[in-house]
């Protein structure tokens, strides 16, 4: 079965961490760059981070550069999101996404979707 499973979201205090997780379905993870994204209630889904297919380079969006890390372990086919000193605003459902082409991910766009998983932030 073709999918993308997150998992790793909870609740946490302003300046706290937390590492997400996406295990990709075998075929999603060999033929496809991985990105994370977010959407916050009333606004509009936000790239947060790529990883090219086999691992050969990252990009970040500008807001998270420096306080989150994207990694891959591909014994496990699973993409990381590893978050540090995390921020009310970081409040949001956090997806992981799958796209064959690499501009789909640079432009918010992407060939498969996880189901989400929500990361709540408190001050």
């Amino acid at each position: 079965q073709v999918q993308l499973v997150e998992s790793g979201g909870g609740s946490v205090q302003a300046g706290g961490s937390l590492r997400l997780s996406c295990v990709a379905s075998e075929e999603i993870y060999a033929n496809n760059h991985m990105g994370w994204f977010r959407q916050a209630p009333g606004k509009e889904r936000e790239g947060l981070a790529v990883m090219y297919k086999g691992g050969v380079g990252t990009h970040y969006a500008p807001n998270v550069r420096g306080r989150f890390t994207i990694s891959q372990d591909n014994s496990k086919r699973t993409t990381y999101l590893q978050m540090y000193s995390l921020k009310p605003a970081d409040t949001a459902m956090y997806f992981c996404a799958a796209a064959r082409i690499i501009s789909q991910l640079l432009q918010g766009r992407a060939d498969y979707w996880g189901q989400g998983t929500q990361v709540t932030v408190s001050s």
